[in-house]
């Protein structure tokens, strides 16, 4: 049953499965309702009963934009109208080892003409690749002939589960033979039982069932069923037509519930409304057959031909149904040989006919039930899985044999911008304070302080700076090879610092190499991940990339332990910045989701009117807290989070505002506990950069103008619109003094200080080029930068997580 006999050359005596790698499917998938979803499913769960030693997951096409809640298996997700997912898509396969990519077509489920945005995602991944086709057009259009004979050549089989859709892709779409696999249909296997045995429990005990199963549309001609049921019930007073699914969420959308209403109408015009029992829900597969062993005969009155495979005629085959169906292609493979009985399109005679005939004759009619239910024995899940991992394994052979070239994709160039207001980036102090390790955490005045060793921190950090410095350094520096020689030298340090044992960092090293073995930081390990996803994001280094991705996604899993909000917050932001490129990471999504519910649940526990905060005490780097929480709730389309994020940052942006409108960050002599006094000093620089970015996220998000004024205001700070007037930021280095102390600036220029000055200037800059690049009038079809970054904050919102009790957060050390 696995190929035609010349097809495709034999498959290997032996099954090496185990040498696959992963196995990933793509298409859509359950929850989402479709007959895709359902068979994209049922083949990922088979393969993986089949081959227990394989990774396998999937890739699921979601139809609108807040996805939907899918199980552990779903690895990816991408937009079907977001060509950029296709790609990402693509390069997430692309760092997982070696495998094979199982693709199931069928024209709606893709986005592009016809479906043309799949042939992206194909021509950048590396592996096999196999493209179950789940319609093959006999009268293709110019395009849809082109997009399927394009996916033909860029995948190493096609797989089919008819011999008419063999023939049709031999002789209309010219593909070789031996590219082509023939597997059937899966089926569950389930007994042969008596259909009484499953009446009671359907109120039909007793009646002659008939059934119809399926999302409903006006395609699946129920209405000539509806028109043949009279003769039917003529003859056969207890007879009942049974009609499951829901309706198709296309036709949902675009005309409501019309048809099945119209059905409904003539039902009882016709006097047999009582005679139907109508099912409109979208049933689990236990359920279905149930449903499925309680009917005496299967009807599928389609309205013409051009079916090349029916799921739900496979299905009813595979109890052993006896069928009544309209002669479409699947449907005269199926029922050949007296496996069912074959009548004309929209002939609610012959339809009435077919169905009394089983109903007067119970041995013909057990009889066809047999020959179905024997016939359809190879088509179970279990052995379709087989099939296909056996068709995987020849097309990893011949890929080992010969071997593809891989599409070398060029990187888009950044717009250019006009940032004359701003000061130049200079990294010269960062480079005085990087050795051949990592970062120094101190400095005595500008000379980089060896005793005080190295901190995660500060590598993490300064990771992100070399990162964002390609883009907005001045033209000379933004080229220089060097910079990729600081970014590998940081990430080394964020790799070595990594503990496998224990999926979490490491803090401080002595300039001796040696780790101390201070208490485990949430703040270390959530600023690790924030560089992690930062290089993900924005490296076009693929070494730098891959290492960071799996550093990342072995850090991930020690964030979903975290108990402070702090904590939260950064491992959010970074988990933000990895999904910017891999927004489909349902793990990352995952752990992001719990986290956010757990910040906002802290927002909505601890916070009053008067203090809108999950905590009885402001402390440092406040701001990182609603800055998630706006991330999570802009793209997580949660307006809630949003608005608590905003009344938070509001409250803390009046708090942080000296009498002259000046940013005057909340001083750790003290900080600011509720009922008491603020502290003035020391002001640190981490608190201006924290504010900043929470700021610029929240002009994003609302565009509100104050929100960008403000997170000017701050960087101002930098430049002695303090509480001093003093500047921090010293031009000449290219440092930033360490903190703002009631006498003045401390003259030491740590790594934290400067790291925060450097990505403080590099938010504003890339600001500035977004806004300059909006300034574009942009051509018919493409979005401004704002209009492709700014979320609608008012969407269907995903039921919130439940409450997890939060206590108030200890104030570790800000340095920790």
């Amino acid at each position: 049953m696995t190929e035609t006999s010349d097809a495709s050359p034999p498959l290997p005596a032996s099954r090496p499965w185990p040498s696959l790698g992963t196995v990933t499917t793509l298409g859509s998938y359950l929850p989402r309702r479709c007959g895709i979803a359902t068979f994209t499913h049922d083949l990922t769960e088979a393969l993986a009963a089949a081959a227990p030693d394989l990774t396998v997951q999937a890739i699921a096409m979601n139809d609108r934009a807040e996805g939907y809640r899918y199980g552990p298996r779903v690895a990816f997700e991408i937009n079907e109208s977001r060509l950029a997912e296709y790609r990402l898509a693509a390069d997430f396969l692309n760092m997982s080892p070696a495998g094979v990519l199982c693709l199931q077509h069928e024209y709606g489920i893709y986005g592009g003409d016809h479906g043309a945005h799949v042939l992206e995602l194909l021509r950048r991944f590396r592996m096999p690749s196999v493209a179950t086709l789940h319609t093959v057009l006999k009268e293709p259009n110019d395009r849809q002939k082109e997009v399927l004979t394009q996916l033909a050549e860029q995948v190493d089989r096609l797989v089919v589960m008819a011999d008419r859709a063999f023939e049709f892709l031999t002789t209309i779409y010219k593909v070789p033979r031996q590219k082509i696999a023939l597997i059937p249909h899966g089926i569950h296997d389930v007994p042969f039982v008596d259909p009484a045995f499953y009446k009671d429990q359907f109120g039909v005990a007793g009646k002659k069932v008939i059934l119809t199963f399926g999302l409903l549309s006006p395609g699946k001609g129920l209405e000539h069923m509806i028109e043949a049921l009279p003769k039917v019930v003529k003859k056969y007073p207890d007879a009942v037509y049974i009609v499951l699914g829901a309706t198709h969420p296309g036709i949902l959308a675009n005309s409501g519930e019309d048809y099945r209403i119209g059905l409904q109408q003539r039902a009882k015009t016709l006097g047999v409304a009582d005679h139907i029992k109508w099912f409109n829900k979208f049933v689990e597969i236990d359920e279905l057959l149930e449903f499925l062993g309680c009917a005496d005969v299967y009807v599928t009155p389609y309205l013409n031909e051009a079916q090349i495979t029916s799921g739900t005629l496979a299905y009813a085959l595979g109890a052993g149904k006896a069928t009544v169906s309209t002669p479409y292609w699947h449907a005269q493979e199926l029922l050949a040989d007296g496996r069912g009985k074959l009548v004309p399109f929209k002939d609610p005679d012959a339809l009435a006919a077919g169905i009394t005939e089983f109903f007067d004759n119970e041995v013909d009619r057990h009889a066809t039930r047999k020959a179905a239910y024997t016939h359809t024995r190879p088509m179970t899940w279990a052995s379709t899985a087989r099939q296909y991992l056996d068709v995987f394994a020849q097309v990893r052979e011949e890929r080992r044999n010969n071997p593809r070239p891989i599409q070398h994709v060029k990187p888009t160039a950044a717009p250019g911008t006009d940032i004359d207001e701003l000061p130049e980036v200079k990294l010269d102090h960062l480079r005085v304070l990087t050795d051949s390790c990592g970062v120094l955490a101190h400095a005595k005045a500008t000379i980089p302080h060896r005793a005080s060793g190295y901190r995660l921190d500060d590598s993490a950090r300064a990771l992100v700076v070399v990162l964002m410095a390609r883009d907005f350094a001045p033209t000379a520096e933004r080229h220089d090879e060097r910079l990729d020689v600081l970014a590998a030298r940081y990430l080394s340090f964020l790799d070595h610092a990594f503990n496998p044992e224990t999926g979490r960092f490491h803090n401080h090293m002595g300039y001796d190499r040696s780790w101390d073995d201070d208490p485990f930081s949430e703040d270390t390990h959530g600023r690790a991940i924030r560089a992690l996803g930062e290089t993900v994001a924005r490296s076009d280094q693929p070494g730098h990339r891959n290492l960071a991705a799996r550093l990342f996604q072995e850090a991930l899993p020690a964030c979903e332990q975290f108990e402070h909000p702090h904590g939260w917050a950064y491992a959010l932001i970074g988990i933000h910045a990895y999904l910017r490129r891999f927004s489909g990471d349902t793990h990352a999504k995952a752990v992001r989701e719990a986290l956010a519910h757990k910040l906002f649940d802290a927002f909505r526990q601890f916070g009053q009117p008067d203090w809108p905060w999950p905590n009885p005490m402001l402390t440092y780097t406040a701001a990182r807290l609603p800055h998630a929480l706006l991330l999570s709730g802009r793209w997580m389309f949660n307006n809630e989070m949003i608005q608590q994020a905003l009344r938070s940052l509001d409250f803390l942006n009046q708090v942080q505002t000296g009498d002259a409108g000046q940013f005057a960050p909340i001083g750790t002599h003290g900080w600011f506990p509720r009922g008491g006094t603020k502290a003035r000093f020391d002001q640190l620089p981490m608190e201006a950069g924290g504010a900043i970015d929470a700021n610029l996220e929240a002009y994003r998000v609302t565009n509100q103008d104050h929100y960008l004024r403000r997170a000017h205001r701050c960087l101002q700070w930098f430049l002695g619109d303090n509480d001093l007037r003093q500047p921090l930021y010293d031009q000449h280095t290219g440092g930033c003094f360490d903190k703002l102390m009631p006498q003045g600036v401390d003259e030491n220029q740590s790594a934290d200080a400067t790291v925060s000055w450097l990505l403080s200037l590099l938010s504003m800059h890339e600001h500035a080029m977004t806004q300059n690049a909006e300034q574009i009038v942009p051509t018919a079809g493409h979005a401004t930068p704002r209009e492709a970054l700014k979320p609608n904050i008012t969407p269907n919102v995903q039921p919130p997580v439940p409450a997890t009790p939060v206590a108030p957060a200890p104030q570790p050390n800000p340095a920790g």
